[in-house]
């Protein structure tokens, strides 16, 4: 009798010791899952085949102004932009040659949002459109249930959030990309002067295998209004390249003048440029642009 009361007693002490075990684990999971959020500067989306959110990070309220409750169990077509929906669509199917288990997605959506510039919530009615950057895989999901759907990470995309430091240089536009301004640190970044970028293409300065994802990413932004880039090689004056990554927008130019003080422009197209590497192959030079001598008069 004696002995049973024992086992029962250390049955009941293993128990309690592996409750506070697994409510250990899931406080260190749920801190690891804040700690990403808060580096992403974004938030978490899972969304079905069919377009329906299954999950939001309780943060998407930080970002958009929605609370986490009211866009669960909604369709992502009923917040997202109409001309975004089909890009969602095909970001929702498998290509060919693609598997549930690896295919990576990455693209630019406009979601509905009821937060102001100034950080109030406003009536849905009254929402604005805000440009997140959406990067994740196709997932498959099998307790409770076979689940197809897709795992996102959503960062809103306003260019005042970038921050500016000695390897980023700032750049305006037309919006064929041709360069109209350059501030003064693109000659110790890349060597060439603001002076001598005026009128040149910004293709020109950029890698040929990565045009075809640049130009991409320019339809995106005429369309969107922001974008970032992705990593791509920007040519270095006298050989070589370094990887950069452009965060971008289309904002109206203004003509100043004391009798029209405010004419409007053309809209143009403004750059932060992040230069993220040294150079590479210094010795290597692959267009006629990096020659020295191509800007001597």
């Amino acid at each position: 009798m004696v002995e049973n009361e024992e086992e029962k007693q250390n049955v009941e002490k293993r128990e309690r010791d592996e409750g506070q075990k697994g409510e250990g684990t899931e406080t260190e999971e749920a801190e690891e899952i804040e700690m990403y959020l808060r580096t992403l500067e974004g938030f978490l989306m899972v969304v079905s085949i069919d377009g329906d959110l299954i999950f939001l990070s309780d943060n998407v309220n930080k970002y958009m102004g929605l609370a986490q409750a009211e866009l669960m169990g909604q369709n992502i077509y009923e917040f997202t932009h109409p001309c975004d929906h089909e890009e969602i669509r095909n970001s929702l199917r498998l290509s060919t040659g693609e598997s549930w288990c690896d295919a990576k997605r990455e693209f630019i959506m406009r979601m509905k949002s009821t937060m102001t510039h100034r950080g109030r919530s406003t009536n849905i009615k009254s929402a604005t459109w805000k440009v997140l950057r959406c990067q994740g895989r196709l997932k498959v999901f099998t307790a409770p249930s076979v689940t197809f759907c897709l795992l996102l990470t959503c960062q809103p995309l306003p260019l005042s959030h970038t921050l500016l430091s000695v390897h980023t240089f700032t750049s305006q536009h037309s919006m064929d990309m041709r360069f109209t301004r350059c501030d003064q640190r693109v000659m110790v970044l890349l060597g060439y002067s603001p002076e001598e970028l005026l009128g040149r293409s910004f293709y020109d300065l950029c890698h040929t295998l990565d045009t075809n994802c640049l130009t991409t990413n320019h339809l995106n932004l005429c369309v969107k209004s922001q974008s970032v880039s992705g990593l791509y090689r920007m040519l270095v004056r006298g050989g070589g390249y370094v990887w950069v990554e452009s965060h971008s927008a289309v904002v109206p130019t203004f003509c100043r003048s004391k009798s029209i003080p405010s004419t409007r422009q053309p809209l143009c197209i403004l750059c932060v440029t992040y230069v993220l590497s040294g150079v590479e192959k210094p010795s290597l030079q692959l267009s006629l642009d990096q020659a020295v001598h191509r800007y001597m008069s």
